[in-house]
């Protein structure tokens, strides 16, 4: 039997569901998730591999306007991954109207290396008249390979675009070990579901301000320990993170914790420090120092 490998970026919009799609692919949680737009800051790359082939995914931040650097970072870096791809997929959520931002992403596609298919996500939220004329208006848009609705929260129709994307693909080989769902360092993963527990507990309060820097994380028969640092912009921020009597910390660490132990598979032990480095986002000294310089893509 052929063995088939290849590279497919998923792109669109913030909170469109790309990460949820990703995880569902590799039935493990991996990107982070949130109601808050652009939660996804760097291309978390997800592998999926069976018997058939080796996928390598990669979810991108969600294409918006900037508002800062760390903000121009993201567009770069999920515009950049149309090129070079064997694949593209522009997800769309398919109970809202095409705006100016799906225009903009669907005029950039032109530019893609590899064919193009439009995922119509939440399908779900949609009577079936109101799907056929969704898929009408989008066929007009751009001469996309294929139209696949899906529902990435629920699954549905995800196993048939995993066929559709193998049949696209060409013969290739294992890129990376059959057991690995990423090729992002562990330390990576762990400073992310600490940013997905700041997102989630202080909503809109704190909704793009923080970075987190790993700075120790060593493992022995005990389990792992981790020690990380979550940096924000201003001192209210700091205050809304620390919360009364450090409650709202105490909350973000044990939760992060679990999802840590989830991953890892061994217990673990975090602790969390909280620092102002006023108006990061817009430094470049700390837009590389926490990963995100436009430099590197």
């Amino acid at each position: 039997m052929t063995f088939k490998s290849g590279f497919v970026s998923i792109v669109g919009r913030p909170n469109v569901g790309k990460s949820t799609l990703l995880n569902h692919i590799l039935k493990t949680k991996l990107a982070i998730t949130s109601s808050t737009a652009q939660t996804t800051r760097n291309t978390i790359q997800g592998i999926y591999t069976d018997d058939e082939a080796q996928i390598i995914f990669m979810d991108t931040p969600g294409i918006h306007k900037p508002q800062d650097g760390l903000g121009s970072f993201m567009n770069t870096n999920a515009l950049n991954s149309i090129y070079g791809v064997d694949i593209v997929l522009l997800i769309a959520p398919a109970d809202e109207k095409i705006g100016k931002g799906d225009r903009f992403i669907v005029n950039r596609l032109k530019e893609a290396d590899g064919p193009v298919y439009l995922i119509l996500n939440k399908i779900d939220l949609l009577s079936k008249e109101q799907l056929v004329q969704r898929l009408a208006q989008w066929k007009e848009m751009f001469d996309f390979k294929e139209i696949i609705p899906i529902s990435a929260l629920n699954g549905d129709n995800v196993e048939h675009l995993l066929e559709i994307i193998k049949s696209d693909l060409h013969e290739g080989v294992m890129y990376y070990p059959k057991d690995h769902i990423t090729d992002h360092p562990e330390r990576f993963i762990m400073a992310e579901f600490i940013r997905e527990k700041i997102l989630y507990f202080t909503k809109e309060e704190v909704p793009h301000s923080v970075a987190i820097v790993i700075e120790r994380m060593l493992e022995d028969e005990a389990g792992v320990e981790i020690i990380a640092t979550i940096v924000c912009d201003r001192k209210s921020q700091k205050g809304i993170i620390v919360g009364k009597q450090g409650t709202m910390i105490k909350k973000i660490r044990q939760n992060a914790q679990r999802e840590m132990k989830r991953f890892l598979q061994v217990p673990v032990h975090l602790e969390l420090f909280v620092k102002v480095e006023n108006n990061w986002r817009n430094k470049q000294k700390y837009l590389k120092e926490f990963g995100y310089n436009e430099d590197d893509y």
